[in-house]
């Protein structure tokens, strides 16, 4: 059995996940509205009543990895002024 679940569903703000909720199951939220969330009962019925759609883990990646690119490109056009600004470019993820 897989350790995780990997989905997308929208962050809807406050009341999206709780307290309750991380402590029933891992929760961790990356670019592209993914979720990665741990296989039990709860964590699927988490990502079900979200209208969260499940993805494999490497659907899921190439979300991530085409959000992070996208962040990079934009960091890359920024000039040196803007760049001193607002360190670092951002990091490759890879999930879980």
């Amino acid at each position: 059995m897989a350790l995780f679940l990997y989905g997308t569903a929208t962050h809807t703000g406050k009341g999206f996940f709780t307290r309750e909720d991380r402590l029933n199951f891992h929760l961790r939220g990356y670019p592209g509205d993914v979720w990665v969330i741990g296989n039990n009962e709860k964590g699927a019925y988490w990502l079900a009543d979200r209208n969260g759609v499940e993805k494999t883990k490497v659907e899921a990646q190439a979300i991530v990895t085409a959000e992070v690119e996208a962040a990079q490109a934009s960091w890359d056009a920024l000039s040196d002024e803007d760049k001193a600004e607002h360190p670092g470019r951002p990091t490759d993820i890879t999930l879980p």
